[in-house]
């Protein structure tokens, strides 16, 4: 189990499904995007945190969530272990800045790598500057090795 200033980080497991819907839920409403309820996070996340291609690693200080976050793992062909995707990182407004995200970060690393995967994405959004800047400091970069121009994310919902 991660410590940082005597806060722990474990990993979830369908029984903390409540907890992490809970979470995802007020992450979603403090930055007013469309979310279903907790309710409904519920028994979804009950199912992800069953497989074996799901993880969300959990923050608790004394027992309550302080933050967490969700990764899913996929296949690809260009190497023989799965990509990292960080999902989610959410960590509760009044504990930021406090080294939670870091230690949750540096989990959800530990866990993939565990794992075999041989890279992690995570999107952020661009004007989301110390967001970017955080994953940066943790050495993730949007510049191929070698390039001098950002990659970028396309989404289209369906």
């Amino acid at each position: 189990m991660g410590q940082v200033t005597g806060r722990t980080v474990r990993l979830a497991t369908p029984a903390d499904a409540g907890v992490v819907a809970r979470l995802l839920f007020d992450f979603n409403t403090e930055f007013e995007s469309p979310t279903p309820t907790a309710e409904d996070f519920t028994p979804r996340f009950a199912r992800l945190l069953a497989r074996d291609d799901v993880l969300v690693v959990l923050a608790e200080e004394d027992g309550r969530p302080t933050g967490f976050g969700y990764l899913t793992l996929r296949p690809t062909p260009y190497g023989d272990g799965p990509l990292a995707q960080l999902e989610e990182l959410y960590v509760v407004p009044a504990l930021r800045d406090g080294g939670i995200g870091t230690a949750l970060l540096t989990r959800a690393v530990d866990e993939v790598l565990a794992r075999g995967a041989i890279e992690m994405h995570i999107n952020v959004d661009e004007v989301d500057t110390d967001t970017r800047r955080f994953y940066e400091r943790h050495g993730f970069t949007n510049i191929q090795p070698g390039e001098d121009y950002r990659m970028l994310c396309y989404i289209r919902e369906l």
